[in-house]
């Protein structure tokens, strides 16, 4: 039994999803009818939850081998092999045995490190330095969803990590390898836009026009006022319509921090005592401070430079143009060269994105903290 519906993390059934109704009829229609899709929207805005809850409807459960696989933090093709080794060996270990046993017979660089347990199951037990041949493995793999008794799924979180992969050609080869793949339809989920636009809209990449394009847009004020009175009220608790508004216009509607705020003033509500904008303030505060020693180490990590240029844009918002000469006049930094180098670090640590042009800082807690610490 979950004792709070605002979940923060992983996906727990459609009870405790939030909308995106029109979003999951569009994805499984897409899927169900052969194409491949990439899906792009911000960081924290739900498309690991819509994938997840897209592969709970019972017509992709009955029909397909499910797999997910989040290659944020891969740096290399091996890592990319490994885990997607790793997730669909642990789908399969759950279905009957000629499943994985096909999967193991097809995988022979990758077979020794797959043992089994005491009633059979196999187990992943590589390590990264296992795959000796990542390039063998992963045709192995491929080899595997062309082959397997059912067609498969298989969606790929943060795709555009494999650009900065040290190998040459990873985009080609993957794109042979999926065009090659009959039985298998994928899902590329990215939330660097501007880097899956160009992987997917460029004539110049390998993956231009191989898949439908779909972007998330945040849910619907109405629809997520609809859902978090409705589980404060079935809890036997309260909160105000002015406390939810405030909630959604602080974070612009974007989904895991009003999951965070939610869960922190689920936790915190007394029974018959309605939650406030002042219980929000409260919750906020909760939510930053305990993300201080984070940001504090974040900070320690960057240059002078790097530091004044995000602590201008924690002040400045995101209608701004930060390498504009009154920008940098305005926040005392040195020049518009200096700026752009800053920005560029910025956005390789992942601190700020870039939308249309406009550099911001993406992580809402980070952005009240750094305003906190500026007061």
């Amino acid at each position: 039994m979950i004792k709070n519906p605002f979940l923060t993390y992983g996906y727990n059934g459609p009870e405790y999803f939030c909308d995106r109704t029109e979003e999951t009829k569009r994805l499984t229609t897409l899927l169900v009818n052969g194409n491949h899709v990439a899906l792009m929207s911000p960081r924290r805005l739900g498309k690991t939850g819509l994938i997840h809850h897209c592969f709970a409807q019972q017509e992709l459960q009955n029909n397909f081998y499910l797999f997910i696989v989040d290659i944020y933090a891969t740096k290399s093709l091996a890592e990319l092999t490994f885990e997607l080794g790793k997730a669909i060996l642990s789908v399969l270990k759950s279905k009957e045995r000629k499943a994985w046993e096909r999967f193991i017979q097809v995988v022979g660089s990758l077979r020794t490190g797959i043992t089994f347990d005491a009633i059979g199951l196999p187990s992943w037990n590589l390590e990264i330095g296992d795959v000796k041949s990542p390039k063998v493995s992963l045709e192995e793999i491929f080899q595997y969803l062309k082959s397997a008794d059912k067609p498969c799924l298989v969606a790929i979180d943060e795709f555009q990590a494999i650009m900065d992969y040290p190998e040459q050609n990873v985009e080609a080869q993957l794109r042979t390898y999926i065009q090659d793949c009959n039985n298998a339809w994928f899902v590329f989920s990215g939330s660097k836009r501007h880097l899956m636009g160009e992987m997917f809209s460029s004539p110049a990449r390998p993956f231009y026009q191989s898949a439908s394009v779909m972007s998330l847009k945040p849910i619907s004020q109405e629809a997520y006022s609809s859902f978090i009175t409705n589980h404060f009220e079935q809890g036997g608790k309260l909160i105000t319509p002015e406390a939810i508004r405030y909630i959604y216009e602080r974070f612009e509607g974007t989904t895991w921090y009003i999951q965070k705020i939610c869960n922190e003033l689920y936790a915190m509500a007394e029974p018959g005592i309605p939650c406030g904008i002042n219980e929000v303030d409260t919750a906020i505060c909760y939510a930053v401070e305990e993300k201080d020693d984070t940001y504090q180490d974040l900070m320690a990590r960057l240059t002078a430079k790097q530091k004044a240029l995000l602590l201008a844009l924690s002040h400045a918002g995101k209608d701004v143009q930060p390498t504009s000469g009154e920008f940098i006049k305005k926040y005392h930094l040195t020049s518009a060269s200096a700026v752009q180098r800053s920005l560029s670090a910025l956005q390789e640590k992942d601190i700020i994105t870039n939308n249309n042009g406009q550099y911001y800082i993406y992580d809402y807690f980070l952005f009240y903290w750094l305003n906190r610490k500026r007061e």
